[in-house]
C-alpha cells in the first residue's frame, strides 16, 4: 500500500493536494522524482511559485524541520528554485498561450 504524502515531514494537506494534481500521489513517488522534478510538475499544473514551499519540500524529504534551511544552502536552493521557475512558469503567458506553448505552437523562449 502506498504511503500518504502527508507522512513526509512538512507536507500538509495543501502541499499533498498540489502534488496530487501534478500526478504525485504517494511518498514513494515523491522520493523517486525528487524535489526539483516534483516542484516543476506542480508549477506546470498551475501552482504558483513560492520559494518557501520549494525549500520546505527539500527539507521534508531530508527529514528536517522546514525552517532548518539557512545560509549557503538556502542561497543554493534559491538559485535552483529560480531556474525551475524560469523553465516551468511564466506569469506573462495566458493559459491559452501556455497550452499552445506546450504543444509547440508558440516558440519556446
Amino acid at each position: 500500500m502506498p504511503t500518504p504524502l502527508t507522512e513526509i515531514r512538512n507536507i500538509g494537506p495543501a502541499m499533498a493536494e498540489a502534488l496530487s494534481r501534478a500526478g504525485i500521489t504517494s511518498a514513494e513517488e515523491l522520493r523517486a522524482r525528487g524535489p526539483d522534478a516534483a516542484y516543476a510538475a506542480m508549477l506546470k499544473t498551475g501552482a504558483r511559485p513560492h520559494f518557501i514551499g520549494y525549500y520546505v519540500l527539500h527539507m521534508g524529504l531530508q527529514g528536517r524541520p522546514w525552517n532548518d534551511c539557512r545560509g549557503p544552502e538556502k542561497t543554493a536552493l534559491r538559485a535552483r528554485f529560480d531556474a525551475i521557475c524560469a523553465k516551468a512558469f511564466d506569469v506573462r503567458l495566458s493559459e491559452l498561450e501556455k497550452a499552445l506553448n506546450e504543444i509547440g505552437v508558440i516558440a519556446r523562449q
